[in-house]
């Protein structure tokens, strides 16, 4: 195996990993999940980091690293949700976030020009780290009873607000690119 692909081996582990933490969600095993999630955070950080510092991009990568991350994003509050940790109008604002998103996407790729690449936002990067956060801090109360923890009750709310924040940000950007598409 080429080096060169070694990031895009780790997202598949990433991915892959996604089974194994909803089911030690359900079953109760706190602690498993909570490791599992923390070691597939650090290797969501060590893919990007070997990507561009070795110029191993691809588009495959380029693809496939987001879609992990919303797979991990969607199975884990989706858990936490039924399991009554994770609010439910927080999981439902996140979805429709996303289906927006995917909708205007589609739209834009196939109504007004073909789009080659995926381009997230910074405020899109920080209300996915956000998300992580929050899911890995309600982990890490579950797997040590006890560990109260304030900051993730606060950390909802900033969940939300940057949650709708970046999903008007995107139609904003969207609209505007395909108003300059056909005034071009």
């Amino acid at each position: 195996m080429s080096l060169s692909l070694l990031p895009n081996a780790l997202t598949l582990l990433r991915m892959f990993a996604v089974g194994p933490l909803v089911y030690w969600l359900w079953v109760g095993a706190y602690r498993a999940a909570f490791i599992l999630a923390v070691l597939a955070g650090i290797s969501d950080l060590l893919d990007g980091y070997l990507a561009r510092r070795f110029n191993w991009i691809s588009r495959f990568g380029g693809v496939l690293d987001p879609l992990t991350d919303k797979f991990f994003l969607i199975s884990t509050s989706g858990m936490l949700a039924l399991l009554g940790h994770f609010p439910w109008w927080l999981f439902t604002l996140v979805i429709l976030r996303d289906g927006l998103i995917i909708a205007g996407a589609f739209y834009y790729h196939y109504r007004v020009t073909r789009i080659s690449r995926a381009e997230p936002t910074r405020l899109s990067k920080l209300n996915t780290f956000l998300q992580i956060l929050l899911i890995t801090g309600m982990m890490w109360g579950l797997a040590f009873a006890g560990a109260e923890q304030l900051w993730v009750a606060g950390l909802v709310y900033i969940v939300a607000a940057s949650t709708v924040a970046s999903g008007l940000q995107y139609v904003i950007l969207w609209s505007r690119k395909a108003r300059e598409h056909r005034n071009s």
